[in-house]
């Protein structure tokens, strides 16, 4: 039986405004109206500044979300998105469920129910918990990439979070060299955002094509003024101001090592790099007789070229922290997304390496004779300064 349509919206938006909602969805539109977007989704999200009520909308041709506080501000925006003429809201909480639909003569088609699945434990893994950026997030309609490149990107993201601090504020320089589609980029950009931050970011390929597209997808996200992109190699391309942040997500070969290098050079605060393939050292391992007694290491060639991975990975760590940088590889992603599931991850601390580190570092190279891509291009280091002398003032964030 019809409804009175003003009561009816009382009563989603004492649902929406509900602690307990899970999520909420506008679309559609009333007879001889049209709303100033054509979808609006609205659902929890937990963010380190505390619970926040995340709303997305779409105009049909750009995604723009945000995320507002509890409270006066939550209420203006959920009054907002229902003065809208939405004909149809679809409610969930953690016990019932709302449809309405409006009517050609503007009444409302109320159909309520209990909750179909139960409400997530508290603390709990439910879909809001499970990603930091949801695939189902609308910037995905534009940026496209398969399930096994977002969990790739999300997982990504974790270690970006746990990498920067809570408190971090002012203005975040951000530059994703060999960006390729931008997945990372694009993504980055949303999460940073989403954490209040004031981020510009700069993405880098080799591809002038690529630079052209990715600008294209910048334009219709809205995000042309804060996301750019230069084509140019990792080593030269041209980069200003110099970043706080830098990413590599499985950029080939030597060009992880031009990555660590250019952030190095840089004086970058914290470095973020997801190694790919790894020849450079496993064809000098092929080239000479592996050191005694370590012969079984690299006769086999699946082990030498595994055995060549993890060889060049610790000489990356291990010069990063020659230069003044605080280094750990770790694992990202679990290894059925992608094989290449291991992540350098550094924060610099601008001090001098010990006499400890030098040695542990040159009797490696030196007992399997080889020349690390990355030592070749940091052959001249930079004179060890303190952070505040490194990036002008105004970069100079909290550790």
């Amino acid at each position: 039986m019809p409804e009175p349509l003003d009561a009816a919206l009382t009563e989603v938006r004492a649902l929406l405004l509900d602690p307990a909602l899970t999520r909420a969805v506008a679309a559609g539109r009333r007879r001889g109206e049209r709303p100033s977007v054509v979808r609006a989704e609205l659902r929890p999200v937990t963010l380190k500044a505390g619970p926040r009520l995340q709303i997305s909308t779409s105009d049909g041709t750009r995604p723009y979300t945000r995320n507002v506080a509890p409270g006066a501000e939550a209420g203006a925006a959920v009054d907002a998105l229902l003065a809208e003429p939405f004909g149809n809201w679809h409610v969930e909480t953690a016990d019932r469920t709302l449809q309405l639909r409006v009517t050609k003569s503007g009444e409302a088609q109320v159909h309520r129910a209990t909750a179909s699945r139960p409400a997530p434990e508290p603390g709990g893994h439910d879909r809001a918990k499970d990603y930091l950026l949801d695939p189902g997030d609308p910037i995905f309609t534009q940026i496209g990439g398969s399930a096994a490149k977002r969990r790739q990107v999300d997982a990504f993201l974790r270690a970006l979070a746990a990498t920067l601090p809570d408190d971090l504020t002012g203005p975040l320089r951000v530059v994703d060299l060999g960006c390729g589609n931008a997945y990372l980029t694009f993504a980055a950009y949303r999460y940073l955002a989403q954490r209040g931050l004031d981020v510009t970011l700069v993405g880098v390929d080799v591809r002038e094509d690529q630079r052209r597209r990715n600008t294209e997808l910048a334009e219709r996200l809205g995000w042309a003024g804060q996301v750019r992109f230069v084509a140019g190699t990792i080593a030269d391309a041209v980069v200003e101001p110099a970043p706080d942040l830098v990413l590599a997500l499985h950029a080939c070969d030597t060009a992880t090592d031009e990555a660590l290098a250019r952030a190095v050079r840089w004086g970058a605060r914290w470095v973020l790099a997801a190694p790919c393939c790894h020849h450079d050292v496993a064809a000098q391992l092929r080239s000479r007789p592996a050191p005694h007694p370590y012969g079984l290491l690299t006769r086999q060639g699946i082990l030498r070229e595994r055995f060549a991975d993890v060889l060049t990975d610790a000489l990356r760590a291990g010069q990063l922290r020659l230069h003044g940088y605080r280094a750990e590889v770790v694992e990202f992603v679990d290894s059925r997304h992608t094989p290449r599931n291991l992540l350098i991850r550094a924060r610099r601390t601008g001090h001098a390496p010990t006499e400890d580190q030098r040695a542990e570092y040159r009797e490696l190279v030196d007992q399997w004779g080889v020349t690390p891509r990355l030592a070749t291009l940091l052959s001249e280091p930079p004179a060890f300064r303190p952070i505040s002398q490194l990036l002008p003032p105004a970069a100079v964030l909290p550790s």
